[in-house]
């Protein structure tokens, strides 16, 4: 059952998601609580994931996430995401958090992070993804500085050595 996959564009699987932060969404302070947004950016993910791949999609990963501008109750929240690059099972999608009031005003990029999915059969195998065609510049340098970013999730998860990081001591030291 060795077919060949179609390779699709960034634009096919972008997902664009909106909430409003409501009362019960915020902690005592009036902000967004992490939780609540770790799952918005998650649905918005893996929606993105599921259309590329076509496919069941669960989380494998989510790199790095911090905080930057807090997101008050009543504030329109839009989470944008993209594949940036698909191996063999999986696809990573770049997640990205944006803020404004109801009015349009006080617009701002509160977060973003990278999350991984892994393609699913309907019988919960893992199976093999589309590979991802960059377009625009910004895909591109998404694209290529993916591989380090798996050796990173990969070292993290205990999955891989240090030393067998090739791309990461290519990054490094082969400049």
């Amino acid at each position: 059952m060795s077919q060949e996959l179609k390779s699709k564009r960034v634009s096919e699987s972008k997902t664009v998601m909106t909430e409003m932060v409501m009362p019960n969404d915020t902690n005592p302070m009036g902000n967004l609580m992490g939780g609540n947004l770790l799952r918005w950016m998650d649905i918005a993910s893996s929606i993105c994931a599921g259309k590329h791949c076509e496919a069941h999609v669960v989380t494998a990963s989510v790199d790095h996430v911090s905080f930057q501008k807090p997101i008050r109750v009543g504030d329109v929240v839009t989470l944008e995401a993209s594949v940036t690059r698909a191996f063999r099972t999986s696809v990573e999608i770049f997640v990205e958090v944006f803020a404004n009031d109801i009015k349009g005003g006080n617009a701002r990029r509160c977060n973003h992070a990278y999350y991984t999915f892994v393609g699913m059969s309907d019988e919960g195998h893992p199976i093999p993804v589309p590979p991802v065609l960059s377009l625009t510049e910004i895909e591109q340098q998404r694209y290529d500085s993916a591989p380090r970013r798996r050796e990173v999730r990969l070292i993290l998860s205990g999955r891989m050595k240090p030393e067998e990081a090739n791309e990461i001591k290519a990054y490094f030291f082969d400049r």
